[in-house]
């Protein structure tokens, strides 16, 4: 009899972990896009959104899903007219709904705006936002980076106090390693959880490499740049590094670079075939990315200047007008004459 209640107990806790297998968790939409949290063994199945205005089904998106996670789908622009929007999303197994969720917002109502996002970017380095707020408040801020329909990074910063009057400027990096000319999304979702305010925007790019020359040195004897990363993309490009005297190019050297990533800075420095001859000359520090397209350009006018010569031992020495065996003999008739003193 235990072992059979055991058994029992086993079975029911089994069930309840296939009911729960596959479940919508959260939905958000506005007229731009919607996200769908998703979860559980979802692998194979497919998820169906539905914008609704009215009676009407305006736009629908079926997304197949890989596995659980944030879903997200843009909706085409229209000429939306003003009142209520239902977005509804079906988690679909062989047709069947084994989830569904609903999220209803209102389309150029006269809804009192808590906080005004003032700029919003995001590119190969990450996301950058702008907030402002007529009076204090608190929201949290959901950054996410997403490929195809599928959000692979979300980041969370709780309970952010935005000031009245005073911009928040928020700088938020990518942790992954892009991939050099694929297609991205960034997008960001703020919620005031007090006045159960939400709003999200959205942005696609195409990741690209980039780096930036901070400085160059130069002298008689070589060269150096400096390079800093600009990208999550890795950086493996060239400098192309060009000396110039009276308008005629007199070397032209290039040197690749160490591989960078956002934030991170390589010197790389050259020597010139000889020690340039004073004069002035001009250096032309050009930066190639990955594919040989120019990223930054740095040029700058240098004087050489004479090297200064090492003394030469041999005839600056000043040289003793006696010879040799006459100067050992007269130091030992200084020895003997003081010994003579002193005795």
């Amino acid at each position: 009899m235990r072992t059979y209640t055991v058994w029992l107990v086993v079975a029911i806790l089994a069930l309840i972990g296939l009911a729960q297998s596959q479940e919508i968790t959260d939905v958000y939409s506005n007229i731009g896009s919607s996200d769908v949290a998703v979860q559980g063994d979802v692998v194979g199945d497919q998820l169906r959104l539905d914008l609704i205005f009215g009676d009407q089904v305006l736009q629908t998106r079926l997304l197949n899903l890989d596995g659980p996670g944030t879903w997200i789908a843009a909706w085409d622009s229209f000429e939306a007219e003003k009142g209520s929007y239902l977005v509804r999303a079906n988690l679909l197994r062989d047709n069947k709904t084994q989830s569904q969720g609903n999220y209803r917002f209102f389309y150029a109502g006269e809804t009192p705006v808590r906080f005004d996002v003032r700029d919003f970017n995001a590119d190969s380095r990450g996301i950058h936002l702008s907030i402002l707020s007529q009076d204090p408040t608190i929201v949290d801020i959901y950054y996410m980076l997403i490929t195809g329909n599928k959000a692979i990074y979300i980041s969370e910063d709780k309970s952010v106090p935005i000031s009245s009057g005073v911009a928040l400027e928020l700088d938020r990096p990518w942790h992954q390693i892009l991939v050099d000319g694929k297609a991205y999304s960034g997008r960001v979702k703020i919620v005031e959880p007090s006045h159960n305010q939400t709003r999200a925007y959205m942005m696609t790019f195409i990741a690209k490499d980039d780096a930036v020359i901070t400085e160059t040195y130069e002298d008689e004897t070589g060269a150096s740049a400096t390079v800093l990363g600009n990208s999550r993309v890795p950086f493996m490009g060239l400098l192309r590094f060009t000396l110039t005297h009276n308008g005629t190019v007199l070397e032209t050297i290039e040197k690749k670079t160490p591989v960078l990533l956002t934030g991170k800075d390589e010197t790389v420095e050259i020597s010139w075939n000889k020690t340039l001859d004073p004069g002035v000359y001009q250096l032309s520090a050009v930066l190639l990315g990955n594919n040989g397209d120019v990223r930054d350009v740095k040029e700058s006018v240098f004087e050489a200047k004479p090297l200064p010569k090492s003394a030469n031992n041999t005839t600056t020495q000043k040289q003793s007008p006696l010879s040799p065996e006459l100067s050992v003999a007269a130091l030992v008739a200084a020895v003997l004459l003081r010994r003579s003193r002193t005795i």
